[in-house]
């Protein structure tokens, strides 16, 4: 039993992550290139939870409970783009950290060999 959920929880992992938006555009900003992304894709933060409060009035007016799983849904979204910010720029500084410590050697190897 405890495999099978163990499995479940595998694909179900592989299916969110390669096929759902906020996953692909979120790996998009780990990558190097798109460090510089993280703090500009926290205003994404803005449209989830305006979505999350306005189902939070239609629900509130009668609109079907299901429109809860909406509204966790847009809040974990905007959760997850608000901590983007600062762990990009802390993942943007290492980055730039590490190639600058390797341009240092670089420099000096070059010096040496002439």
């Amino acid at each position: 039993m405890f495999r099978l959920i163990w499995i479940g929880s595998v694909y179900t992992r592989y299916f969110l992550r390669r096929y759902m938006p906020t996953n692909i555009l979120l790996d998009a900003i780990r990558a190097r290139r798109g460090l510089k992304w993280g703090v500009p894709a926290m205003l994404l933060v803005l449209p989830y939870l305006y979505v999350a409060s306005f189902l939070t009035v239609l629900i509130e007016d009668g609109a079907p409970g299901w429109l809860h799983v909406l509204v966790v849904l847009c809040v974990w979204n905007a959760m997850k783009f608000a901590t983007m910010g600062p762990v990009s720029v802390a993942l943007l500084l290492q980055a730039r950290a590490v190639e600058w410590r390797e341009r240092r050697l670089s420099r000096r190897s070059v010096a040496a060999v002439a």
